[in-house]
């Protein structure tokens, strides 16, 4: 089994988290957040690639007077196991697997909101594709739960990493998609402990090993795992128009652009959308000052 990380979380920037770990296979543990009154309405934050749930952590702590926050690390990433591939098939099926799995231990079986991110809105909305009936809220940033659109053309470096053992070897050897991604998916440069913060639970080759097979799961077309799973969400999508929906968005991020805000400004057109031109993709890093208090307005205007 991988060992309990060593760096506690509270050394860790504006995240004064004690997390919980339970085993959400046979001998891997999953890492999560469980923040607030138990009897509080339930928010699950899923993060994406390459982050964790680190992302969510400003948040979280003004949620948590009266929201119960549900914060996982997904297998692999920030402060949970990283298996080899022999232990832990790393699939978008996989991560719904596991979120379902995890609220189930928890107890939770009624209404949620789902807060998302990045890979964290494939694996959000593939859970819903069963449980959309709980999903009674929505906070999307920066992120896709359909096919990428055919005016967006995957970016090269995506594409180098999720087709190319040259790619693989960049991001497993030199931790560059983690490294870049925390200067370029940012307007306003993060301070270097929010930085090693980012960073900090990829710090080798077998840790690594997410950050990867999460760009090589990227489905493009007919023969990839994840593909069925778009589409699917992709069709269903305009079925929670008729649920609170709050969009944040980066302008500026070179992945989840103006055509992903598009896609849901289109399927969710009763969205609150607060959109960015001096914003990337991590939205909540250039503008928590600013979106943190507009989703707890929201939050605490559209009761469950």
């Amino acid at each position: 089994m991988t060992p309990v990380p060593t760096t506690p979380a509270s050394a860790f920037p504006d995240y004064p988290f004690t997390p919980q770990r339970f085993d959400v296979r046979p001998g891997i543990a999953m890492s999560v957040l469980d923040e607030g009154p138990r009897d509080g309405e339930i928010v699950v934050m899923l993060h994406g690639n390459p982050s964790w749930s680190f992302y969510w952590r400003k948040l979280v702590l003004v949620l948590r007077d009266r929201y119960r926050c549900i914060v996982p690390d997904h297998i692999g990433m920030g402060l949970s196991d990283k298996p080899g591939d022999d232990r832990y098939r790393y699939t978008l099926q996989s991560r719904i697997d596991d979120i379902e799995t995890l609220l189930t231990h928890l107890g939770i079986e009624g209404p949620v909101t789902l807060a998302v991110h990045d890979w964290g809105g494939g694996i959000g909305f593939g859970w819903g594709l069963k449980h959309s009936a709980r999903i009674r809220r929505l906070v999307i940033t920066n992120t896709g739960s359909f096919p990428l659109p055919a005016a967006k053309p995957l970016p090269k470096s995506l594409k180098l990493g999720r087709d190319l053992a040259l790619g693989t070897l960049l991001i497993r050897g030199f931790n560059a998609f983690s490294s870049i991604a925390s200067f370029v998916g940012v307007e306003k440069k993060m301070p270097a402990d929010v930085r090693r913060a980012y960073v900090a639970p990829y710090d080798s080759w077998a840790n690594r090993i997410a950050t990867s097979r999460f760009v090589q799961d990227i489905p493009l077309g007919e023969g990839d795992a994840a593909w069925p799973l778009v589409q699917a969400m992709g069709r269903k999508l305009p079925e929670y128009a008729d649920r609170p929906a709050f969009i944040g968005w980066g302008l500026r991020d070179f992945v989840f652009d103006r055509h992903f805000l598009k896609g849901f400004t289109d399927a969710l057109p009763q969205a609150q959308v607060h959109a960015f031109e001096d914003a990337g993709h991590y939205v909540l890093e250039d503008k928590a000052e600013v979106l943190v208090p507009q989703i707890r307005a929201f939050l605490d205007s559209h009761p469950l």
